[in-house]
C-alpha cells in the first residue's frame, strides 16, 4: 500500500516545526531525514493507516525534544530504527 502514499506529503518545512531558538532549519532537515529513513524501513505492503500512524508518530515523539538538535545524528537514526521496528512488531 506504500505506493498509494508519497513520503513528500509527510515532510516538514522550516515554518512547520515551530520555534527552536534559531535552529528551525536544522530541526526540519533532521526530521525529514528521519522520515525518509523510516519510510525506507516500512514494508511496501503495509496498510496506509499504519504507515500514516508510524510516520506521524516520529514528530509526535520528538516534538519539543531537544534531542533533535543536541543528539548526534547517529543516535537519532538508531532511535528511528528502533521506533519503526517496534511499531511494525506491534502491527504484525
Amino acid at each position: 500500500m506504500k505506493d498509494l502514499l508519497n513520503v513528500q506529503d509527510y515532510l516538514f518545512a522550516i515554518h512547520d516545526v515551530g520555534y527552536w531558538e534559531g535552529e528551525e532549519e536544522v530541526v526540519a532537515e533532521r526530521l525529514n531525514d528521519l522520515i525518509h529513513m523510516a519510510w525506507e524501513r516500512l514494508p511496501d505492503d503495509l496498510d496506509c493507516e499504519s504507515i500514516d500512524e508510524i510516520i506521524n508518530g516520529i514528530w509526535e515523539h520528538l516534538r519539543g525534544d531537544l534531542a533533535l538538535i543536541e543528539a548526534d545524528f547517529e543516535e537519532l537514526t538508531d532511535w528511528v530504527t528502533h521506533y519503526v521496528d517496534s511499531s511494525l512488531d506491534e502491527k504484525m
